[in-house]
């Protein structure tokens, strides 16, 4: 039974999240969008068992697949001579790893993930034996049994020609594993709740602390720094399922992040951030092209010449072009004049890397450069 006390902050709770709901403003988001509960969070699960069934893409002799076979078999009462090889082309040993959601329960279903750890060419129309999964503490909390779906697939010609398409050692099976025991979390053993920011940032935090404060009261939470919000919350496990789904629901306008360029090298891709100034410059670029043309010259000595032979002799045609643009760039552009003037010159990926280098060792750029 609930207390007057408890029942009036459940009343109060429920008002507040209609309001908050209800005056919503353009251009915010929720706090669920923005932080994670600290504590509450999934972990990793890992195993290693045998696939069988495969259709002759399995692991052949492979001795580590051989040796787990064996000693699965005898587990089963089944004894192999010691003389006797053999052939696992049909069996393929593969890790296991899966996440552990917070909060789950005995007999929830998880979905994992298998790669082969040997000379599997394929784990299609496999099925996993049933294996434990263990964290990082070495405890059991699932057992994994169940068929594969693999989204690749691979064909090889007598010739020795073959064609792969995505990658078919690697596989999932959904729901393939059986919740045994639940991880343990520090949702109802602290005082307190602390919501961590998914991109730290003190103004976000600080307008994070203001919202919480006006809507549940004053003092309620505090900066702990840059990215951990703390939050006076309830004693009774029920009202603080309720509180942080109030606090959820809360709505804030996050702060404009800080001002990037990102550049990935591989592709050539430049993404300018919004708030991506450049001071007045001139900006001087220049290419140099080289040619070099390759040809021959034949010499032939004249008609009935007894000691004369026909000669061919190399030549080479070098030729060098030179181009120099200067452009002017005016202080502080907008991003639409920033887009516009490189659409204007043409610049290759390459090029305007190096100009924004130059741009930001010359400290005309405030922007951060991040390269992936």
């Amino acid at each position: 039974m609930l207390s007057g006390k408890d029942l009036s902050f459940t009343v109060f709770a429920g008002i507040i999240l209609l309001l908050s709901i209800g005056s919503s403003a353009a251009n915010a988001e929720r706090v669920k969008d923005l932080t994670k509960v600290e504590g509450v969070r999934s972990n990793q699960l890992i195993g290693y068992g045998l696939v069988v069934g495969l259709n002759g893409t399995g692991d052949g002799s492979g001795e580590v697949t051989t040796q787990t076979l064996r000693s699965m078999l005898s587990r089963l009462g089944v004894n192999i001579p010691p003389g006797v090889t053999m052939q696992a082309k049909n069996v393929a040993a593969v890790a296991i790893h899966a996440e552990l959601p917070a909060f789950a329960k005995a007999g929830m279903k998880i979905d994992i993930t298998l790669s082969s750890v040997g000379s599997a060419k394929s784990l299609r129309g496999g099925s996993l034996l049933m294996t434990p999964l263990k964290g990082a503490d070495s405890q059991i909390y699932a057992i994994a049994q169940g068929n594969i779906v693999v989204s690749g697939f691979g064909a090889e010609g007598s010739d020795g020609s073959r064609i792969t398409v995505n990658v078919p050692s690697v596989g999932r099976i959904l729901n393939g594993a059986t919740v045994e025991r639940s991880m343990d979390t520090p949702f109802g053993i602290n005082e307190e709740v602390v919501l961590n920011l998914n991109l730290p940032d003190f103004t976000t935090a600080d307008r994070l602390v203001k919202v919480i404060n006006n809507t549940v009261g004053p003092g309620t939470s505090y900066a702990r720094d840059a990215g951990s919000i703390v939050v006076s919350a309830p004693d009774d496990t029920s009202q603080r399922v309720s509180f942080i789904s109030l606090l959820e629901n809360l709505v804030l306008k996050p702060a404009e992040p800080a001002a990037r360029i990102v550049i990935n090298s591989r592709t050539g891709t430049v993404i300018i951030g919004k708030n991506v100034h450049i001071l007045a410059v001139a900006v001087t670029h220049g290419s140099l092209t080289v040619t070099v043309t390759e040809g021959s010259n034949v010499s032939q000595p004249e008609a009935f010449a007894r000691a004369g032979r026909t000669v061919v002799t190399p030549t080479s045609d070098l030729n060098i072009a030179q181009n120099h643009r200067t452009f002017k760039i005016k202080d502080s552009p907008t991003l639409d004049d920033i887009i516009r003037g490189m659409n204007a010159l043409g610049l290759a990926p390459g090029d305007l890397v190096a100009i924004l280098e130059a741009l930001k060792e010359a400290g005309a750029l405030n922007a951060e450069l991040i390269v992936i």
